[in-house]
């Protein structure tokens, strides 16, 4: 309701209103980087002492006067927000001062590529509390140095990103920050939370996208091609790892990037790929039949097996749950499907899941952090070998998880031939039937991943690319949208 005399306006106990905040200002969406030096701050568990931070530096391929490609340093990012070459930041902990520095304006840089970013853009675009350029870097850091150094030291990521100042003792602590950032990294505030939730929509689209196109596709590289397209598209430039677009064996290749390969005569095509918006990752996963329905018995078995894997995996996620019961809860259910198709054998779940049989169709881990990078950071691995994890350790300590970790949940099985042939001569051997697995060769894999965030009640699917039944409608063409 409006009126124009808020002195007029009488509201009963009964009454229903709605009421929406209106705030005329862009400052509450900016990066958070101060929230997240105070985060890092607190991991380090100190009041002293001055973060120092190099951005990445524009380099020319070798032999050339070509730049490479622009990768922000995720570190540098998370406490400034800057995606921009060149760059430095501190932060003062004893006195809560955060300054960036950006580049020394240059002539030639602006008429041939534009000017660089100027400290009053800096000073609208970021949360920070100084913003200089970088010919102030050596003054304030040996003011710093003078005043401070004695009793604080400089904590830097490595050895290799010292401050260059002419002071000849430093005291500097190069073992302390990156695990620090790791661990403050681990758990996404709101705002990080809106960047992976948007990377995941435009993936969304993307997927959708192939989905109905991919019947008039007759190569490997039209489904990267179209995804690339419409990521870009939509603002969307970056992806968060190189596109894994692997039909038929090529899809028992877990990063399988050259997807050049025809698609005729192929059953199914693992599509792998996520868009990054604003330097967050999204990570989905979809396997998708190259026809209007399931093209065999098999690839729609295989498929049922990691369908429930996943979706009896996520439904459990929740803050204080072991990840690494989950995992193994998708190997139980792997080795349950893969006996009743005859491809394991001769043993109980248990004596297959110890003998490591089943890491022959399921050889990753079943999933792992997402934010600034894909396979993201965090104060441990919450599967026991991080991403890959192929030997039954029973007794591994592995972290909880907690509200506001994003996680993939991404099982697969998989019919690798090298792998196969290699898993013959292991002792694992006598519960795999060979004959039976080298039918499922020429479906190569499936893989489901999805983005899961852990909420207080339990999670929140990031992810909104069609799969299951709704991918088959879109591929009959019975699709709404």
């Amino acid at each position: 309701m409006r009126v124009s005399d808020p002195a007029k306006l009488d509201i009963l106990p009964d009454d229903a209103c709605e009421i929406r905040l209106t705030i005329a200002t862009s400052e509450c969406d900016k990066y958070p980087a101060k929230q997240h030096a105070r985060k890092v701050a607190a991991k380090l568990g100190v009041r002293d002492g001055l973060i120092y931070l190099v951005g990445k530096a524009t380099i020319n391929w070798g032999d050339s006067d070509q730049p490479r490609p622009f990768r922000q340093r995720r570190y540098f990012y998370y406490l400034s927000g800057v995606d921009e070459a060149d760059c430095y930041l501190t932060y003062d902990i004893r006195n809560d001062l955060l300054t960036i520095y950006v580049p020394n304006f240059s002539l030639q840089h602006a008429i041939w590529m534009g000017p660089t970013l100027t400290v009053e853009e800096a000073r609208q675009r970021y949360d920070a509390d100084r913003f200089r350029y970088y010919a102030a870097l050596r003054s304030d850091l040996n003011s710093w140095v003078d005043q401070y150094n004695k009793d604080s030291p400089i904590y830097v990521l490595h050895s290799s990103q010292k401050p260059e100042i002419s002071a000849k003792e430093l005291r500097l602590d190069e073992k302390s920050l990156l695990p620090a950032m790791d661990a403050a990294r681990e758990v996404k505030d709101e705002y990080e939370i809106r960047m992976i939730r948007k990377a995941n929509e435009i993936s969304a689209l993307a997927h959708r996208n192939i989905l109905q196109n991919i019947h008039r596709m007759s190569n490997e590289s039209e489904i990267e091609g179209l995804f690339l397209d419409t990521c870009v598209s939509h603002g969307a430039k970056n992806q968060s790892y190189e596109i894994i677009a692997g039909s038929g064996p090529n899809a028992a290749v877990l990063h399988y990037v050259k997807n050049d390969e025809p698609l005729n005569g192929r059953q199914l095509v693992c599509l792998d790929a996520g868009a990054e918006w604003n330097c967050y990752a999204s990570d989905v996963t979809r396997t998708i039949p190259l026809g209007k329905g399931w093209p065999s018995s098999h690839a729609k078995d295989i498929y049922a097996i990691v369908e429930e894997m996943q979706e009896e995996c996520i439904k459990r996620v929740k803050p204080g749950l072991r990840f690494r019961d989950l995992h193994e809860l998708a190997h139980i259910i792997a080795i349950k499907g893969l006996q009743k198709l005859g491809v394991l054998k001769a043993g109980t779940v248990e004596e297959i899941r110890r003998s490591g049989a089943s890491s022959i169709f399921f050889p990753h881990g079943l999933g792992h952090h997402v934010g600034l990078e894909v396979h993201d950071v965090s104060e441990q691995p919450i599967t026991a070998n991080g991403h890959l994890s192929r030997e039954f350790v029973p007794q591994m300590s592995t972290p909880l998880l907690q509200e506001g970790m994003v996680i993939t949940i991404e099982p697969g099985v998989y019919f690798n031939k090298l792998a196969l042939k290699n898993s013959r001569s292991l002792p694992l051997a006598k519960y795999i039937d060979f004959d039976k697995a080298e039918q499922y060769i020429p479906i190569g894999g499936v893989r489901i991943e999805d983005d899961l965030l852990v909420t207080s009640t339990g999670y929140e699917n990031l992810t909104t690319a069609p799969k299951g039944k709704e991918m088959l409608e879109i591929l009959r063409g019975r699709s709404k949208q």
